[in-house]
């Protein structure tokens, strides 16, 4: 039986195979396949790696040659609070570091010029945990990181620092910041990096310490009426001396006043208040007597009490005296010399007379119930801080540590 061919493609293409030579398909596939080859550039014996050896074998994914270290090591306990910390980097450049404690506080630091290392601004605080992040880059701007973490030491000795003003208040342009330690310092130098205090308006501030125990601060000058004093203590982790630890974070901030300095001349026996400049009263005043004098120089005014006992036995004075009611009574020494309400005297006494135990006095009333007495008027119009000169006795300047009277030292003696 005859049959006719069926009429589209015929088997041998479904197959991929005819008689009559190559198929559509099969020549679609060898032009591809030269195509490639063309691509390719044929085989000339060079490849990829060639390549690579002109570029010096750079492998554009290959990891940093950067190697960034730490110390101390990861997960370090007890770590000291102060010379321990330090990053550095090797074959590389640091760009990053931060280091913060578990409360995110972050800690400054120094990056070297180099870039090879890096270095706390600051001592840590003690019992605290920290978290390390650097990352250096290699010349090739590569990228390697590391990340620490660390606990710093437990004190079992600590100290804090007690200080004045306090916080919120308003006081005189000669209120220095006063600061006794409870623990005698024997590293005064990172005690004294650890606090800083600034003044707006700006004015250089410098400390100043007497004894291994007491640190003062005050500008070259009296404040300026109306300047903003800030005092940050950032003692926690100061070793102040061989295992004994700070143990206070605090900010204090404070306001002086109106300026209101009064000269007191005992060979006059008279005070005069200045106030913001202007002379505001002139107070007849009784001074030391000629065995008791008082003492010269700049104080200032540290405590007021409407009302406290004197006593001369606390003073060195023996019985000499025990008054159990003084009025209007402001302190301006240590060591016990103060202004005050004086009932005791007689009127004609006070601007004619030297008569106290080394204090200057000021007429009043007993129990000080009468506002209008020199001595009510002077103590409703001072405040701690305030400035009291006395000129022309026959004493010496008062010690600047008796008391608050550092303006007592010139300032190049102060900066020292």
């Amino acid at each position: 039986m005859n049959g006719q061919p069926i009429s589209g493609a015929s088997a041998g293409a479904a197959s991929g195979r005819g008689r009559g030579g190559a198929t559509l398909p099969a020549l679609v596939l060898g032009a591809l396949l030269v195509l490639v080859t063309a691509c390719g550039g044929g085989d000339s014996g060079k490849g990829d790696g060639d390549k690579d050896k002109k570029d010096g074998g750079k492998v554009g994914n290959s990891a940093s040659v950067a190697v960034v270290t730490i110390a101390p090591k990861d997960g370090a306990k007890s770590v000291a609070t102060s010379g321990t910390l330090k990053v550095t980097a090797d074959k590389g450049k640091l760009v990053t570091v931060t280091v913060q404690d578990d409360k995110g506080t972050a800690v400054e630091g120094k990056l070297a010029a180099d870039g090879a290392s890096w270095q706390p601004l600051q001592h840590l605080a003690g019992s605290t945990k920290y978290k390390v992040h650097a990352i250096a880059k290699d010349a090739d701007g590569r990228e390697s990181a590391k990340d620490h973490t660390f606990t710093t030491l437990v004190p079992k000795n600590t100290f804090i620092g007690q200080y004045t003003p306090e916080d919120g208040s308003t006081v005189g342009v000669g209120m220095p910041v006063s600061i006794n330690f409870t623990r005698g310092i024997t590293d005064p130098a990172a005690v004294e990096k650890a606090i800083k205090v600034t003044a707006e308006p700006a004015v250089p501030v410098e400390g100043h310490w007497f004894g291994n125990d007491r640190l003062d601060f005050r500008p070259e000058k009296y404040w300026a009426a109306g300047t903003k004093v800030t005092v940050k203590l950032n003692l926690d982790g100061v070793e102040g001396r061989p295992g004994v630890y700070g143990k206070q974070t605090r900010t204090v901030k404070f306001t002086i006043g109106r300026s209101q300095v009064s000269t007191v001349d005992a060979r006059e026996h008279t005070m005069k208040v200045v106030r913001d400049g202007k002379q505001i009263k002139s107070i007849p005043i009784t001074a030391g007597a000629p065995s008791t004098t008082t003492y010269n120089g700049q104080m200032v005014i540290s405590e007021k009490y409407k009302v406290t006992r004197m006593n001369g036995a606390t003073v060195g004075f023996g019985g000499e005296y025990d008054i159990k009611d003084v009025t209007h009574a402001m302190r301006l020494s240590t060591s016990g010399t103060f202004i005050h309400g004086n009932y005791w005297a007689s009127s004609g006494t006070f601007g004619s007379a030297n008569v106290s135990h080394g204090c200057i006095g000021l007429r009043d009333v007993r129990g000080g119930y009468d506002k209008g007495t020199p001595a009510a008027w002077m103590y409703e119009r001072s405040i701690i801080g305030d400035v009291v000169i006395v000129k022309n006795s026959k004493d010496k300047v008062i010690s600047p540590e008796n008391g608050l009277n550092g303006w007592n030292m010139s300032w190049a003696d102060w900066t020292k």
